[in-house]
C-alpha cells in the first residue's frame, strides 16, 4: 500500500507541474530516489505519465481557449495570446521538445492546442522532452546502470 501512495503522489505531482499550477515534479523525483525504495524505471515512468497527461490537460484547455477568449476573466489579453500563436508559428510544433522548461512549457502545451496541434505528434514530441528531463536527472544523480 505505500509503494501505491507513493507513486500515486509522484504522479499527481507531475501532473500538477505540468499544468498551469504552479508545482515542481523534480523535487519529489529526487526523495524518491534518494530514499531508493522504489524501482528506478518505475519512477521514471510513473513521473513521465503524470506530467505528459498534464500536458495534455494544457492541450485541451488550449483547444477551448477561442470560445472564452473574449470574455473580461479570461487570464491573456488578446495581444499577448496573438503573440504567443506568432512565436509558436515562427518555432513551429519542433518547440515541443522544449515544454520540459520551466516559464516556457507549461504555455508552450496551451498554445499547441490553441493551434490545434495534432494530438500524435504532440504526444510524441512532449513525451520525447519530458521523459528525456526525468531521464537527465537520473543520470546526474548516478541513479543509471
Amino acid at each position: 500500500m505505500h509503494d501505491l501512495a507513493t507513486y500515486t503522489g509522484l504522479f499527481i505531482a507531475a501532473l500538477l507541474a505540468a499544468t498551469l499550477v504552479p508545482a515542481q515534479s523534480e523535487s519529489v523525483l529526487t526523495a524518491l530516489l534518494l530514499a531508493g525504495r522504489q524501482e528506478t524505471v518505475l519512477l521514471v515512468a510513473v513521473a513521465s505519465a503524470g506530467n505528459v497527461l498534464g500536458s495534455v490537460i494544457n492541450w485541451l484547455l488550449g483547444l477551448a481557449v477561442e470560445r472564452y477568449r473574449d470574455r473580461k476573466w479570461f487570464p491573456a489579453s488578446p495581444n499577448r495570446l496573438k503573440r504567443a500563436q506568432a512565436h509558436y508559428q515562427r518555432f513551429g510544433y519542433w518547440s515541443l521538445l522544449l515544454a520540459w522548461v520551466p516559464i516556457i512549457g507549461d504555455p508552450l502545451t496551451l498554445v499547441a492546442g490553441i493551434m490545434r496541434e495534432p494530438l500524435w505528434r504532440f504526444l510524441l514530441l512532449v513525451s520525447i522532452g519530458k521523459v528525456g528531463r526525468y531521464v537527465a536527472i537520473v543520470a546526474g544523480l548516478g541513479f543509471l546502470a
